[in-house]
């Protein structure tokens, strides 16, 4: 464990006792559950939140708009501070409602201006989300679960475990926390410029609470983010690539990591399940159901495993394959990510040098294959390294740290 993760240990416990009685009422340190009668209006999104007004409370369904932006504008969590509502109003949403933050328990800027923050999703569980900053840009990498199911080898993430989905409003919780961080005004002062669904958990196994969650980002009256800003990474569950496909239109990217089924199963278990054809062709799908759509597959670059030329060769001819499928050249993109190392970890980033060739390789046959630039290393907030506090319920934290062990005797031994 690194010293950063002590001190994230650390603080969730001293947070968790030294709460005051009253922190229930204050969304910035509330760890204690909310009243379970009362709605949490982070967990709806505007038609719900219309029908709330209007079948609960008996009120006009345009309350819930402006409602909406005290929420996501104006980041006021508090009903007696809605000033254009009407005490009668308020003292109804007082009795049936809440707005319920997720608790900053650790926050820490990087050198490079990316930001981190641990949030407390209940008294056990903590997730991490992160905020990059680029020109021109600011890209919120955003949590789905807490851990994650899915066990992809070179996952920092993975190690943890999984305990439990994120409800839509501990999704939408963190955008809330990081965008009044930042001071962000949706319309006019956006230093939140986009999301991407990449943080801990598989996106798509918690499908209809994301789904959700990114309809209050792209709304005008919660963050107003245009679809193509919002991006949901996913593994490969390829029956919900074709649900999302179905009920949303955000940017799509997938976790391919290897350009053939022997060594991506190795890599990533669920393509025992959903193989690169399979998978592949749900993309196509994907990508047809509207004109100009282009997919982004993530490919991150192990040393020794996935970096040699007969890979890159296997990757050119694979999307090739994929762009003929949807009559468009550069329909797909190609993220190389170098591998990030994380304590415990069994995989290495290649050289600088094998990275280039790697990418040139990509380059000369004509596709787009940008080399993902590492960010918030030195606070363990670059890709594959995200890891928050979940309590196990699937042994691998402990298989994780069995394997570990195992490694380090056999070193000593050598």
């Amino acid at each position: 464990m690194t010293n950063t993760s002590r001190d994230i240990d650390a603080t969730l416990i001293d947070t968790a006792s030294a709460v005051p009685a009253d922190a229930a009422a204050r969304a910035d340190v509330a760890v204690a559950a909310p009243e379970a009668k009362r709605t949490n209006l982070f967990d709806l999104e505007r038609v719900q939140l219309e029908d709330f007004f209007e079948q609960v409370l008996g009120e006009k369904r345009y309350r819930a708009h402006q409602v909406m932006k005290w929420i996501h504008h104006r980041y006021v969590t508090e009903f007696d501070q809605m000033t254009d509502l009407g005490k009668a109003l308020r003292a109804k949403l007082e009795q049936h409602a809440h707005v319920h933050a997720p608790s900053v328990v650790f926050d820490k800027a990087s050198e490079d201006g990316t930001h981190k923050w641990l949030l407390g999703m209940d008294p056990k569980n903590a997730i991490e989300t992160v905020y990059i900053p680029d020109k021109g840009r600011g890209t919120l990498c955003v949590s789905s679960q807490v851990g994650c199911a899915l066990n992809c080898q070179f996952c920092s993430t993975a190690t943890q475990g999984f305990n439990r989905n994120l409800s839509t409003a501990e999704i939408i919780g963190q955008v809330w926390v990081a965008a009044r961080h930042l001071g962000n005004v949706p319309h006019q002062q956006r230093k939140l410029t986009n999301v991407v669904m990449m943080g801990m958990g598989e996106p798509l196994a918690n499908f209809d609470n994301v789904v959700r969650a990114m309809s209050i980002m792209r709304d005008d009256l919660g963050y107003g983010l245009a679809n193509k800003r919002v991006t949901l990474s996913t593994a490969g569950m390829v029956p919900m690539i074709d649900k999302l496909g179905e009920v949303s239109d955000v940017s799509l990217a997938v976790s391919l990591h290897a350009p053939n089924d022997d060594l991506r199963s190795e890599l990533v278990p669920l393509n025992k399940k959903y193989g690169i054809e399979e998978l592949v062709e749900s993309c196509v799908r994907y990508a047809l159901r509207k004109a100009g759509t282009s997919v982004t597959f993530e490919y991150t670059l192990m040393k020794g495993v996935n970096d040699q030329p007969a890979h890159a060769r296997e990757l050119v001819r694979l999307m090739k394959a994929f762009d003929r499928a949807v009559q468009m050249k550069g329909a797909a993109k190609i993220n190389l990510i170098p591998f990030n190392p994380f304590p415990g970890t069994r995989f290495e980033r290649p050289t600088d040098q094998a990275i280039r060739a790697f990418q040139k390789l990509l380059n000369d046959s004509g596709m787009i294959a940008p080399v993902r630039r590492t960010r918030g290393d030195d606070i363990d907030a670059a890709c594959g390294q995200l890891k928050g506090q979940v309590m196990d319920r699937t042994r691998r934290n402990a298989e994780f740290r069995k394997q570990v062990a195992q490694r380090e005797r056999g070193d000593a031994a050598a």
